[in-house]
């Protein structure tokens, strides 16, 4: 009897407990809410927002008002220093810093043990717990796990308190036994040179029965790609006859499945979605043919959504504000819409507006796909282009020309020397198109097939031009993001801006 049938059963009880995720989402959700308050009451946010005395979602939302960060930044700053009882109970040790964005502001997201447990660690057992279910022959156990991780620093130099990359604060953390059956050993993957870290893992690795590999898509690929330098080897395969499954989340996975099909050519290679962030640990993709993911409902995370006006959607800024009426709980939610989604969470954020955009697919279970950011987006000219579109785009271009686009950015163009204005694109190529241009032009379309505000705009080219594609030198954003300090670790280059400060130092590295 292989190891995986034996450690199998222990997700047995787990799997038919989230059959509940398919009719009772309102029931779980009223459960969570009426935990974290009752858990929270006596700390100096919950005195000051009366969650003693809340006993309904409707007292709740005209008590507590709708947070972005900057409401926040204070009492997390407060915690950060030491201080008790400020958003939750006790004294929070661990911060993540996000890595949402690569703005020059870090924000500080507080991880306290039981939002350690009770969202992340949770999200890794349902992980596994759902992959087991849909694939009943795995070997999962029967070898190692790969798990790439960031690094931490000292917080503030108090004892015992860090900062850093959530999965640093996760490695860290993990139980012992768990350390048996992954690599790289914890002194590599806390690592905080990402070059050095990058080499030293597929050193470790690549003599290693691997079974299963857990990251960010984009890291994930360099240091596959370093380890096949080393072994000389063509397919991943070669090296890790055993290897099964890519548990990837952190950024879309469509720009690199191409790559990793060509890398990986075994048949019986899975691949699976996980939405984690710094904030919480929030879907998995439940079923393997269907894309979109089940939200996990019973995690110490309260949702909500506030709903996006225009076709693909203009949040509203409604932070410091209670009661506001285009925000709804899941139960009342609707497919196909755009919602920014809000948390409260045993992490102490309360109505946080996390930034990302979601759309459900259905109901019971609700199914969704993230769309965006609510501050990744291009409005210009009031195209309102969204993250789903350049996905969706991209991947069209790419079908139709046998391209593959490793990264990329873009940004409007307000004027140019003949007052024209336009959206440029900057790609990194892994396969360039044999024409940029045709790439261009059937990129152009697909966006203006995808969103009507878009095509509004190219209508006649009055108010935009044609897109414009400049095409990136190899290894450009990972530049870019060392010259940021952002190499490694959950990092990621924002896909679409308003306006032109990123591009515009990428561009000046490409000369």
């Amino acid at each position: 009897m292989s190891l995986t049938s034996i450690a199998g059963k222990i997700f047995l009880p787990r799997q038919r407990q989230l059959e509940r995720h398919n009719s009772e989402a309102e029931t779980l959700q009223r459960d969570v809410l009426r935990r974290l308050l009752e858990r929270a009451k006596t700390t100096e946010y919950g005195r000051q927002h009366n969650f003693a005395n809340i006993s309904s979602y409707e007292e709740f939302t005209r008590f507590v008002p709708v947070n972005s960060y900057e409401e926040l930044k204070e009492s997390i700053d407060r915690m950060r220093h030491g201080e008790r009882d400020v958003l939750w109970p006790g004294r929070v040790k661990w911060y993540a810093k996000s890595s949402g964005t690569t703005n020059d502001k870090s924000k500080f997201i507080p991880v306290s043990s039981e939002g350690l447990q009770h969202i992340h660690y949770a999200g890794g057992f349902d992980t596994v717990a759902l992959y087991l279910r849909n694939n009943p022959q795995s070997r999962l156990f029967d070898g190692r796990a790969l798990i790439l991780g960031g690094s931490h620093a000292p917080n503030y130099n108090l004892p015992g308190s860090l900062v850093g990359d959530l999965s640093a604060i996760l490695i860290e953390n993990i139980n012992p036994l768990a350390n048996l059956l992954r690599v790289p050993k914890k002194q590599t993957a806390l690592l905080s040179d990402f070059e050095i870290k990058r080499d030293r893992i597929a050193r470790e690795a690549m003599t290693k029965n691997v079974t299963n590999i857990s990251g960010v898509p984009s890291w994930m690929l360099s240091v596959l790609d370093r380890m096949m330098e080393l072994s000389g080897k063509q397919h991943l395969e070669e090296v890790w006859p055993n290897i099964e499954v890519f548990f990837h989340g952190g950024v879309a996975f469509t720009p690199y499945r191409q790559q990793y099909e060509r890398l990986i050519t075994s048949p019986r290679m899975h691949y699976m979605e996980t939405y984690n962030a710094s904030e919480g640990f929030f879907g998995l993709q439940s079923d393997p043919a269907d894309k979109s993911m089940m939200l996990m409902l019973d995690y110490d995370v309260f949702y909500e959504f506030q709903e996006l006006s225009g076709e693909t959607g203009e949040r509203k800024e409604l932070s410091g504000k209670t009661g506001a009426r285009n925000i709804v709980p899941i139960w009342g939610v609707e497919p196909g819409k755009n919602y920014a989604m809000l948390i409260s969470t045993s992490c102490g954020l309360w109505r946080y507006m996390i930034g990302d955009t979601v759309r459900f697919t259905q109901k019971n279970p609700y199914m969704f796909v993230i769309s965006g950011r609510t501050k990744h987006f291009i409005n210009a000219f009031g195209e309102e282009l969204i993250v789903d579109n350049a996905e969706q785009g991209l991947q069209y271009a790419c079908q139709q020309t046998g391209a593959e686009v490793l990264e990329y950015t873009a940004a409007p163009v307000f004027m140019d020397d003949h007052a024209k204005c336009r959206h440029q694109w900057l790609i990194e190529f892994s396969r360039p198109p044999q024409d940029v241009q045709q790439f261009a032009v059937l990129l152009d379309q697909r966006l203006q097939a995808l969103n009507s505000d878009y095509e509004a705009k190219r209508y006649k080219d009055i108010t935009l031009q044609p897109l414009q594609i400049v095409t990136a030198r190899h290894g450009l954003f990972n530049d870019w993001l060392k010259q940021q300090g952002k190499l490694g670790g959950q990092h990621k280059v924002p896909r679409l801006s308003n306006e032109r400060k990123h591009i515009e130092q990428l561009l000046e590295l490409n000369r």
